[in-house]
């Protein structure tokens, strides 16, 4: 079955190969299975965007994003992806975005949203769509036992990363790393604590976006703490996070948000590196405690962990990797889900 397929990203952040968000890079993804199987993709998102189908880009928001560029920029997205329905025979809609219900097309079309974000983070109707053939997935099952009972909610995807990219020879240093978005909920605060605490350096990676209240953490709670020994070296792209991640004696993930899922533990594991984390969300189903790394309650913990961490051996987080996380595996289930759903649809229309 041909399908085509309209992806609808986030539309505060771009996709691309080098994507910071786990939602875009998991809409990259898709986005790149669909065209390598011979499917038709279509991808909503920042212009700017890099995709193997073919991009239909709304405004990127220039300066910070207030709620009058937010409303503009949904706008925005609802014309375009009235555009995509018009110039092309859809056969459903996969959106990636928080804000999803606000640029939610009118019926007709089956439409997929993914739950990137913890349930609580969704305003609550979003568990009691009006539009009909309109689905609901989660990307874990620690994240689907947290949703509101709701007849829309299908099977957990568990998310993927490109397993054999991330394979280096690169020889493991002394550093600890962390990684990701730079906001309140991921805690990388308690990543420094804990590395100074343990007397190891860390490389804090990731994109400060032009919230007020993430330029407000990075400049309160990560930029003071930073020496010499603990430094901040911004966003990086797949190649560079290779290495870094290669090189690093662990990764940690101080995250105090309840995380659905978690791609920079899998890709840390993909490169042969031990994953510490916090005990929140879902990240005790990808970290195996004592096994690929540690799962800890505290900073005292995480400094611990940081000072064992040579217990966990690294082929052993590359082999859970290739057997768990690869991204294919989740793709595959991404299109199955498409093919049933667009029947489906087509049976009842």
């Amino acid at each position: 079955m041909s399908l085509t397929v309209l992806s609808v990203a986030y539309p505060f952040a771009p996709v691309s190969a080098d994507s910071v968000g786990g939602a875009e890079q998991v809409c990259w993804a898709l986005d790149d299975a669909l065209v390598r199987a011979g499917h038709t993709s279509i991808v909503v998102a920042q212009a700017g965007s890099s995709v193997a189908g073919t991009l239909v880009p709304v405004p990127a928001v220039a300066g910070e994003i207030t709620d009058g560029a937010r409303a503009e920029v949904h706008q925005a997205v609802r014309d375009a992806v009235a555009e995509a329905l018009l110039r092309w025979p859809v056969d459903l809609i996969h959106l990636h975005g928080i804000d999803f219900h606000d640029y939610l097309p009118p019926p007709g079309v089956p439409a997929l949203a993914t739950l990137h974000l913890p349930p609580s983070w969704y305003p609550a109707d979003v568990f009691l769509p009006t539009r009909p053939d309109t689905w609901l997935n989660p990307v874990s099952e620690a994240q689907r036992a947290d949703c509101p009972p709701c007849a829309a909610l299908l099977d957990a995807i568990p998310n993927g990363v490109a397993v054999d990219r991330l394979q280096s020879p690169a020889r493991k240093r002394g550093w600890a790393m962390a990684m990701g978005r730079i906001c309140p909920e991921k805690g990388f605060h308690h990543a420094l604590h804990a590395a100074r605490a343990a007397d190891v350096p860390l490389l804090l990676a990731g994109h400060v976006y032009p919230y007020p209240d993430h330029q407000r953490y990075f400049a309160e709670q990560i930029a003071p703490r930073l020496d010499g020994a603990r430094r901040f070296v911004g966003a990086v792209g797949m190649d560079r996070k290779r290495r870094l991640l290669s090189a690093a004696r662990c990764l940690l993930i101080p995250s105090t948000a309840p995380e659905t899922s978690s791609l920079v533990a899998m890709e840390a594991l993909a490169c042969g590196t031990p994953v510490i984390a916090f005990r929140v969300g879902a990240l005790p189903e990808v970290v195996e405690d004592g096994v690929t790394g540690f799962i800890v309650d505290d900073e005292a913990g995480m400094a611990d962990a940081i000072r064992r961490v040579a217990e966990i051996d690294p082929e052993i987080c590359r082999a859970a990797a290739r057997e768990r996380f690869d991204v294919a595996r989740t793709a595959a289930r991404y299109l199955d889900a498409y093919a049933r759903l667009a029947r489906r649809a087509e049976v009842i229309a």
